[in-house]
């Protein structure tokens, strides 16, 4: 290994990949997508089991992994038009003056980086730039917002830090682009500790994924595979590269999705239920893969308990800092799981399910319980009686098929205390919560365009 600065920092890589399903990869069952990069990181690092992010869907997914809140707590929950993410032209995004995970890294000397899709403000002052990153190459919001009838939204705009450099963009390169201009990042800084966040595009929003022609075609489950596939090798790319730097000792590598694949687009997210988009176990609860060598255990499993939330003040642990002490951070620094320490635990104590401001469900433990509501906002294809409420064993039973509801009353009224207290606090459909603070606003919206 070369010596440099960067050898006495870890280095943070997150590919977080969109709509991919929790069984999707080899490492977790799929018996015909070929993901032998993945897999691989999985015998080298840890597979974690019971690892969630805060949404079904983007926006507020995204808002959580960058601040270490729920999505509620920042007011991230949902669009300024009432829509489940923000659209283009949004006069709604990320407030300026949250603490984001790479404002918190570059405060400790990082470099910060994000490539690919950022989703949480398309106007100046929510871009990645305006939040902690010295650069950025992507697009700014989700790649099937394009215009068509109904919706006057500008063509899809690519953007290196501030501007815009292509328009619309060519999807079919987008994948190979995104980890040339990743790789590069990590060369230009491989004498600093750096910050390498990487929101890939694939297999996203679209009916039918495009990929380049590596892939496509290629894979035994139409486009959805491809896709897959190609993220894989991405991967492959990216974890190659770091050897190469000879940084692999000190850099830790995370591979994750933002949510689970919906449905209809080719995706699984055996063996849980529901798709993505939901907060069923399929849409909440999703494949995630961390590998340094010397640090993540080789070849394990972790069953814990974890969120995208416990990044922030894990990284500001590992960083010599501390998450921001001024505001309340949900997450919880999870190092002692990730490195394998005997008898380490979930710090979480309840994991809460919300559908844009709808608190739905609240997991503890082993028990996870989908509290009783008359009026369950969904998505069309997820209506379910809950009326009567509905309780799961999700460690026994991860495919929530069995409710257990009338022989556990007791779990029931602890749960529901947790819920209530998530009310007061996060807010539900019939209250505002007392721990949210605001989104931040931009009254006159403009596109993104091409100088």
């Amino acid at each position: 290994m070369p010596a440099n600065a960067n050898d006495q920092h870890t280095n943070f890589v997150v590919m977080f990949v969109d709509n991919l399903g929790y069984g999707d990869l080899g490492c977790y069952g799929h018996e015909v997508h070929r993901t032998p990069n993945v897999d691989r990181m999985a015998q080298d690092g840890t597979l974690f089991t019971d690892f969630y992010v805060t949404s079904g869907v983007c926006t507020p997914s995204r808002s959580s992994l960058m601040t270490g809140c729920y999505s509620q707590r920042v007011d991230m929950n949902m669009s300024d038009k009432g829509h489940a993410v923000l659209q283009p032209v949004a006069a709604k995004g990320l407030n300026p003056s949250e603490i984001t995970m790479a404002t918190l890294l570059r405060g400790q000397g990082y470099a910060t980086g994000c490539v690919g899709k950022w989703h949480m403000g398309d106007q100046e002052p929510f871009l990645p730039t305006r939040h902690g990153f010295d650069y950025y190459y992507g697009i700014p919001y989700s790649e099937d917002m394009t215009p068509r009838p109904g919706q006057d939204w500008p063509p899809l705009p690519l953007m290196r830090n501030e501007e815009v450099i292509e328009q619309p963009v060519e999807m079919t390169t987008i994948t190979e682009r995104y980890t040339e201009e990743a790789i590069g990042f990590m060369e230009r800084n491989v004498d600093n500790p750096f910050l390498l966040y990487m929101p890939q595009a694939l297999p996203g929003s679209v009916r039918y994924p495009v990929t380049g022609p590596r892939c496509s075609g290629k894979s035994g489950n139409w486009a959805y595979g491809d896709s897959v596939e190609e993220l894989d090798w991405s991967a492959g790319e990216i974890i190659r590269a770091v050897q190469l730097l000879g940084l692999e000792g000190n850099t830790m590598v995370i591979f994750l999705s933002d949510n689970g694949s919906p449905y209809n687009h080719g995706g699984s997210n055996d063996p849980l239920r529901g798709w993505g988009y939901s907060t069923w176990e399929g849409g909440m609860r999703v494949p995630c893969v961390m590998r340094m060598p010397g640090t993540i255990p080789a070849g394990a499993t972790c069953s814990e308990v974890c969120s995208t939330m416990d990044f922030l003040p894990t990284f500001a642990g590992i960083a010599g800092t501390t998450a921001p002490q001024d505001r309340v951070i949900d997450g919880h620094d999870i190092m002692p799981i990730i490195s394998g320490e005997e008898g380490a635990t979930s710090p979480c104590e309840a994991y809460f399910f919300y559908h844009m401001e709808q608190l739905h469900a609240v997991r503890s433990g082993q028990w996870k319980l989908h509290v009783p509501l008359e009026n369950r906002r969904t998505y069309h294809g997820d209506e379910v009686d809950v009326s009567g409420g509905l309780l799961y064993d999700v460690e026994a039973d991860p495919g929530e098929t069995q409710n257990v509801i009338a022989f556990h009353p007791d779990v029931v009224e602890r749960l529901m205390a947790y819920a209530e207290a998530a009310r007061d606090d996060l807010g539900d459909t019939d209250r505002p919560g007392k721990g949210v603070r605001p989104a931040g606003h931009f009254p006159n919206p403009v596109p993104r365009l091409l100088p």
